[in-house]
């Protein structure tokens, strides 16, 4: 199947430089990424099921058991702002 789509100038330029960079003739880059897109992924944009969500929470709690204990001081807002509270760029109390 052909069809014929109007691009505006800048978009007509970044799909020309993009198939010089990969080095493919202008159609083939057209039709891959038009696949690309056209293509369901695994998962939807930006959303995950539940069970998926719970998932990567316990793969990212994996190994958890070795990482060192810190104590509470290393995450107060001194300790992340240390450098710059000199009395020049310290925040106000309140």
């Amino acid at each position: 199947m052909n069809i014929r789509v109007n691009l505006d100038p800048e978009t007509e330029a970044r799909l020309v430089a993009e198939a010089r960079l990969q080095g493919v003739p202008l159609e083939k880059l057209a039709e891959r990424l038009l696949n690309d897109a056209l293509t369901p992924s695994s998962s939807p944009h930006g959303g995950l099921t539940v069970d998926e969500f719970h998932q990567m929470l316990h793969a990212m709690a994996e190994g958890a058991d070795t990482l060192p204990d810190l104590p509470t001081e290393s995450f107060s807002r001194q300790s992340f702002y240390e450098d710059r509270i000199d009395g020049r760029d310290a925040v106000p109390r309140r």
